[in-house]
């Protein structure tokens, strides 16, 4: 678990210009909003991974937001594997929330169900 942390770390961060080959002008950069739930799925995707969240609402049901991550290629090249986060997992995920309003966002930090948690700084790339 200790080893995924720093990987976590990599792989939910804002897309600085030094990753600047896709847009974030779809995400409200200003804003952090902190959704907690349980992982339904972890997409191992290009040209970025996808959290799956099922987020607990006022009326007792459960929204799922769709939150973007780092591609695959990146988060192999920093030791994860597309079974980093499972269906079941309890997280708290600090997200710039979508313009439109829809449930989802860009990954921030993540904050596992133990306490531990991601860094919000972006670490030095991988060597």
């Amino acid at each position: 678990m200790r080893r995924l942390l720093p990987c976590l770390t990599l792989a939910c961060f804002v897309a600085t210009n030094a990753f600047a080959h896709h847009s974030t002008a779809m995400f409200d950069m200003s804003k952090t909003v902190t959704v907690q739930g349980t992982i339904d799925a972890f997409e191992w995707t290009n040209p970025h991974s996808w959290i799956w969240l099922n987020v607990p609402n006022a009326s007792g049901g459960v929204d799922r937001y769709g939150i973007e991550g780092m591609s695959p290629n990146y988060l192999s090249r920093v030791g994860w594997s597309r079974k980093a986060l499972k269906p079941g997992d309890k997280v708290s995920i600090d997200i710039n929330p979508l313009r439109h309003g829809r449930k989802g966002g860009l990954c921030v930090p993540l904050t596992l169900a133990d306490g531990q948690t991601t860094q919000r700084s972006r670490p030095a790339p991988p060597r």
